[in-house]
């Protein structure tokens, strides 16, 4: 007798892309997960999902046997690896109680949240802490895609978000790393190539999409900002931006021009390392090749002078006119007719005198309390709604967070929450981070494995995977497009594995901490409903095929600023912004030399004489996960740098070799690959880095401290971005040697 055979659509949360999947089960187990042929936009995302390597090894992933099934507490020391499994009751009881009793000693201030890459539900994890009165929730926010929204809500009054289509003739790609961070638009811009369109790629590196490029800009690491600015200078002053548009709709463009003068292409070249004659070739390229689109695939958020080049960086699109039109960076708007995760935070219920507790927030504005209150008028004024979410876009500053946890200062932080995030691995400077950890009165982590952040947690709890789980995606609210999904698979099989998903995580402990009327949805499916309600539709008649098919799709519409104006104090693009000059910064873009390079401090690049850059994204791997899969893992079983031949001849080190990489906060080792696509003055190290084979228990914690890039990083708040916080990953200085055997 044949068995039953059903499929359900699923959203992939294991890239930032959220392809909509089918999930195959036969007999109630998972068994493939393939393509969505149903999917409205299958050009782009089938051939992704054909060939990702992490869908493929699906049910590899949600059958492990190593998976957290079921709460965990501590029953030894903290990191000595001891456990004992309770129930759920046992475990939401007790670190409730304990969360009460921080917060009457401390305030609620004192207990704050770790998130990951914004792949769970976060505007309820929001809606937990702004209930509870605490502003302390970080993550990844100021390093990852929370700059460019913000920076988008600061320029333009909304985020400009690239859509490659037939009628595109450039595309600029800041940051080449587009095939990993989202394959889709990928897929679009080999098209688009192939149609003719340019294609100009800064990167350090020549990885896939450089290869590819009309025009590759090798800059140094850390210079993008003065790269930026040496475009503007050659548009401006050859005469090739788009008058009517910067005369009627740009605000502050004579003092840009004025500006702009200080970085002419030669001494632009001299900061860069890319030939002027190069800068001024894809100023014109781009310029000239109207609509053009412009891509960002990170690398610009993990620098020093990060919110200056942003803001570079959107004035290109912006002078050339390539603005919410056909072919060039639209600004999409929210959906109006579905209640987003912004709306379901509940921001208003923190109160001001708490949001001004936020750690770093007094320092670090923009993307922080002060900025939220200057943009959100504006942008409410153009679209009815706020795009972003706060752990995107305006979190405690994290490195300030971890010291006030060692130092009390200016005053206690004594409990975290970790969901689905790996700080000992993810975050910046991971000595600090681990003293941080282990000084905590609670600590509780809710994830998919038992990671080296959870070894030396008090309670670690089982989650849910995106299987496991509906979803609803709009883009982070930034996007009008609405897509969804039911669970495929339950969180729960009697005997084998109880885990919940983190929605319930905050409502049962929002519950127990005295916010029962604003948790009426019992289940996630209930709280979907709600947010569809507006449109229409439950999420179970949101999925029909008949109906919407699990996808909202409104017409485009371009130029809108033409009815509503830009979302903007000016009602213009702000190439001067007149948010930051009110929150005390310079208003228009300036390099800035990074603290630490060879230029600003050549004694210790004496010592030091590489530049470290970190955080390329490669397959299979994304972030800190997969590591435990066997056949993902067996395609790259290993930690590699990268070093220039010539570089690696005369340090005395053979391709394959396993090398030591040092800065002056800690050393880690990793197998070197020659790579003739960087300059010999620039390593490359590959972030995300454990060994879940390894002990849990202290000191191994998973070999967090052997090849984990974080261990080189530097997150002090002095160093950090002035405007947003955000922390140096790809401009510190290091040594290579060769790991000695005897």
């Amino acid at each position: 007798m044949s068995g039953k055979t059903d499929t359900k659509k699923a959203i992939c949360m294991w890239c930032h892309s959220h392809c909509r999947v089918s999930a195959v089960i036969e007999n109630g187990r998972l068994v493939r997960v393939e393509e969505d042929k149903d999917h409205p936009w299958g050009s782009l995302f089938t051939p992704i999902t054909k060939g990702c390597l992490r869908a493929r090894a699906a049910a590899e992933w949600f059958y492990h046997p190593d998976r957290l099934g079921y709460p965990l507490k501590r029953a030894g020391e903290k990191g000595e690896g001891k456990w004992q499994r309770i129930s759920w009751e046992q475990a939401l009881d007790e670190i409730a109680e304990n969360l009460r009793q921080i917060k009457d000693k401390h305030g609620a201030e004192a207990i704050g949240n770790t998130s990951g890459t914004g792949r769970t539900h976060d505007e309820y994890r929001d809606r937990f802490f702004h209930l509870l009165g605490s502003p302390n929730s970080i993550g990844q926010g100021e390093i990852c895609w929370g700059p460019h929204i913000t920076a988008g809500h600061t320029f333009f009054g909304w985020t400009p978000f690239p859509v490659v289509r037939p009628e595109t003739n450039c595309i600029l790609a800041w940051g080449g790393g587009i095939p990993m961070y989202l394959p889709p638009l990928w897929h679009a811009s080999r098209k688009a190539m192939r149609r003719g369109a340019k294609f100009i790629v800064v990167d350090p590196r020549r990885i896939e999409s450089a290869e590819k490029a009309d025009i590759w800009l090798q800059l140094r690491p850390g210079t993008d900002c003065a790269l930026a600015m040496g475009m503007i200078n050659v548009i401006i002053s050859e005469g090739l931006y788009d008058k009517e548009f910067v005369d009627k709709w740009c605000h502050g463009f004579d003092k840009l021009a004025e500006r702009a003068q200080e970085y002419a292409p030669e001494k632009v070249a001299d900061i860069t390392w890319v030939p002027a004659e190069k800068i001024k070739e894809a100023a014109r390229m781009y310029a000239t090749n109207k609509p053009a689109g412009s891509i960002q695939g990170m690398g610009v958020e993990h620098l020093p002078n990060s919110m200056e080049a942003l803001h570079a960086r959107f004035i290109l699109p912006a002078i050339t006119g390539n603005i919410d039109i056909k072919g060039g960076d639209l600004l999409e708007g929210p959906p109006v007719k579905v209640i987003t995760a912004k709306e379901i935070e509940l921001a208003e219920k923190l109160p001001p005198e708490q949001r001004k507790k936020a750690l770093g927030a007094d320092r670090f504005k923009l993307m922080a309390w002060p900025g939220y209150e200057l943009l959100e008028p504006n942008v409410k004024r153009v679209w009815g709604k706020m795009g972003g979410d706060v752990a995107i876009e305006f979190p405690a500053h994290a490195p300030t967070v971890y010291r006030a946890i060692i130092t009390g200062k200016p005053y206690p932080v004594r409990a975290m929450i970790t969901l689905s995030s790996n700080p000992m691995v993810t975050q910046a400077n991971t000595k600090l981070v681990f003293k941080a950890l282990k000084s905590l009165d609670l600590y509780v982590v809710m994830d998919f494995w038992m990671t080296p952040s959870a070894e030396l947690a008090d309670y670690v709890l089982p989650a849910a995977s995106w299987l496991e789980r509906p979803h609803i995606h709009d883009m982070f609210g930034t996007s009008k497009t609405v897509l969804a999904c039911e669970a495929a698979m339950p969180s729960s099989v009697e005997g084998q594995y109880h885990r919940k998903r983190d929605y319930d995580l905050w409502r049962e402990l929002g519950i127990r901490l005295g916010q029962e009327e604003y948790w009426p949805w019992k289940t996630l499916e209930e709280a979907y409903d709600y947010r569809l309600a507006p449109l229409g539709y439950t999420l179970k008649g949101f999925m029909d095929k008949k109906e919407k098919g699990g996808f909202d799709i409104p017409p485009t519409l371009y130029k809108k600023y033409e009815k509503t104006g830009f979302g903007t104090p000016t009602r213009k693009v702000e190439l001067y912004s007149t948010v930051l000059e009110e929150l005390g910064y310079d208003p228009l873009p300036r390099y800035e030399e990074p603290h630490e390079s060879p230029v600003s401090n050549p004694e210790l690049a004496r010592e030091y004489p590489l530049i470290l850059i970190t955080g390329g994204r490669f397959n299979p791997m994304y972030h800190s996960e997969h590591r435990q899969i066997e056949s993902l893992r067996k395609r790259h079983p290993d930690p590699i740098m990268q070093l220039h031949p010539k570089k690696a001849e005369e340090l005395d080190i053979k391709d394959g070799d396993w090398v030591w990489i040092e800065t002056p906060r800690g050393r880690i080792r990793q197998r070197c690959r020659y790579f003739e696509g960087m300059d010999p003055r620039v390593v490359h190290v590959q972030h995300g880095w454990w060994f879940p084979e390894l002990p849990g228990e202290e000191p191994w914690l998973h070999g967090v401290w052997m090849s984990n890039a974080n261990v080189l990083t530097d997150d002090d708040p002095e160093h950090c971005n002035k405007i947003n916080g955000g922390w140096p990953l790809r401009t510190a200085l290091c040594k290579v040697y060769k790991v000695r055997t005897y």
